[in-house]
């Protein structure tokens, strides 16, 4: 792992257990932001990294609202070897915002909002996925193990595989 990596976990690290301190000593009455609420999860460490890299953690921390399929650390974990590594870098920062923004929709889409259909809507990165609603959910692919995680600024569906663009 290179040092750039393993400094961007530690940071995420110590957020992830500054934010879980921070809920335990507020309560449920403040709804975390996207961000947040995948980073308090534990299973986003990846996530986190990489957006932190692409510069996206604030724009997925604005108002939104935002629809977003989250790949798990162990999805990112699929990747073929040395995959993640290679995005991470400054020089592909615009590759893998677009892979990111590829995981996002606009407006906030429930679960059951698009139960039983079939969908292509048009992603945050500009082009279109494949989404199948009629017998549990799949993006292009990937299963959603867990929908309807709602966030201040929108929702989260956890995905079991990073979904790429054409």
């Amino acid at each position: 792992m290179s040092s750039q990596l393993r400094n961007i976990f530690l940071t995420f690290t110590l957020t992830l257990l500054a934010s879980l301190a921070s809920a335990d000593n507020h309560g449920n009455h403040d709804q975390k932001d996207i961000v947040d609420t995948a980073v308090a999860a534990g299973s986003f460490n990846t996530l986190a990294a990489a957006l932190d890299a692409a510069d996206l953690v604030e724009t997925l921390k604005g108002d939104g609202p935002f629809t977003v399929f989250a790949p798990t650390d162990a999805a990112f974990a699929a990747l073929p070897e040395g995959t993640l590594d290679d995005l991470l870098k400054p020089e592909n920062k615009a590759t893998l915002q677009g892979i990111l923004t590829y995981h996002v929709l606009p407006g906030k889409v429930m679960s059951a909002d698009i139960a039983g259909q079939t969908l292509t809507p048009n992603t945050v990165q500009g082009s279109s996925v494949a989404i199948d609603a009629t017998d549990g959910v799949t993006i292009k692919g990937a299963n959603v193990v867990t929908a309807d995680i709602e966030a201040s600024n929108g929702v989260i569906h956890v995905i079991d595989a990073v979904i790429l663009p054409e």
